[in-house]
């Protein structure tokens, strides 16, 4: 969407303030022996008691044979993406790795954020993955700004990653937010900087990228919804929504105890 009013501006703002309040709490119950189905527990619980619709349950992007059944998706070890918390819900245990992502709609506009968390200590590899994963979104929230192109948010967050040996899973990107869970124009995590469509003051963007320890190819899961790394190596996915501003980007997902 396009910020068009002040009134839309105070809503998308306080939309990703309530986003990142709930996330905090999710990020911090995060440790061994706590289930999926706790982490859904508690976020849906805590959407409704804000007065709030989550973004996510019941929503059924293009192509699904369903709604989706959670307002949280928890992805672990090599699930990449949309992870459902609870059908089968899973134990988390020491070295494990586990991307919460979920949006909420206040006031009739939604945002979106992922973060990825470790569970206790985990490899050095699955530090590095995760590290390089929020440093390829700060990178590409540096480069959103008005008069660039959404080219340069895909390069930016592209290079982070050539300084790895991770891989970009390349079919899965960002997008526009605000009144839908899914708007053009799409931000593909990789790409050439001065192409694509120009970023203009007032876009609300969800920029998440995301990569795989090993190869970068998927594949999904019976349940519809879950991707998994076809090679079976740990993925990492970090979000957020920002609000592209003539005087600065303001990031409206940011936690407060996130180190950036």
């Amino acid at each position: 969407m396009i910020v068009r009013t002040p009134e839309e501006r105070i809503t998308i703002i306080e939309s990703g303030r309530r986003l990142a309040a709930i996330l905090e709490v999710l990020e911090g119950m995060v440790a061994p022996g706590v289930s999926t189905q706790e982490l859904e527990d508690v976020a849906l619980r805590m959407i409704l008691e804000g007065g709030d619709k989550p973004a996510f349950k019941g929503y059924t992007p293009e192509g699904a044979q369903r709604p989706f059944p959670a307002a949280l998706c928890v992805s672990v070890n090599e699930e990449v993406v949309h992870g459902i918390p609870n059908e089968k819900p899973r134990i988390l245990k020491i070295g494990d790795i586990v991307s919460l992502d979920f949006g909420i709609v206040h006031n009739g506009l939604i945002t979106d954020s992922a973060v990825t968390v470790p569970v206790g200590k985990v490899s050095k590899e699955a530090q590095s993955l995760i590290a390089a994963t929020e440093e390829a979104l700060e990178a590409g929230i540096k480069a959103a700004r008005p008069g660039a192109r959404i080219g340069d948010i895909s390069n930016a967050i592209e290079s982070v990653f050539k300084q790895t040996k991770f891989s970009i899973v390349k079919v899965l990107g960002g997008h526009a937010v605000g009144h839908r869970v899914h708007e053009e124009p799409y931000i593909s995590n990789f790409g050439h900087a001065g192409t694509g469509e120009e970023i203009k003051h007032g876009m609300v963007l969800a920029l998440e990228p995301i990569a795989n320890a090993g190869k970068g190819s998927i594949l999904l899961a019976p349940d519809g919804y879950t991707y998994r790394s076809r090679d079976g190596s740990i993925s990492s996915h970090s979000e957020h929504t920002i609000l592209i501003e003539d005087e600065g980007t303001i990031v409206v997902t940011r936690r407060a105890n996130e180190h950036r």
